[in-house]
């Protein structure tokens, strides 16, 4: 392999490593409000609602209920503390029988 390839792929592999972890080394030694500490806390339960939340309205985009469906089923799964693969589960089981029956 070219020495400027394995440059440029050891720079690149370096700059997308120092964001993640220079946050998770320094975080440890900064003391935050309780408030902080929540909303910290809720980024990724934010982050992941806001990857998902457009794909449910364009599942189907002649059946926008499947999505919807899909969704509340795994959110009520989710709300009675169901582990993640019986909420995905559940919301795949939701909308085979709503593509099954209606």
């Amino acid at each position: 392999m070219h020495p400027k390839s394995l440059l440029l792929i050891f720079g690149m592999a370096l700059v997308t490593f120092l964001p993640r972890a220079l946050p998770a080394v320094l975080i440890e030694k900064m003391e935050f409000s309780p408030r902080m500490e929540k909303f910290l806390r809720l980024i990724p339960y934010t982050a992941m609602t806001a990857l998902i939340f457009p794909g449910l309205l364009t599942v189907d985009p002649e059946r926008v209920e499947i999505g919807l469906l899909g969704a509340l089923a795994a959110a009520l799964l989710a709300w009675r503390k169901c582990p993640v693969i019986v909420c995905v589960l559940g919301a795949i089981a939701a909308d085979l029988l709503l593509y099954l029956f209606v």
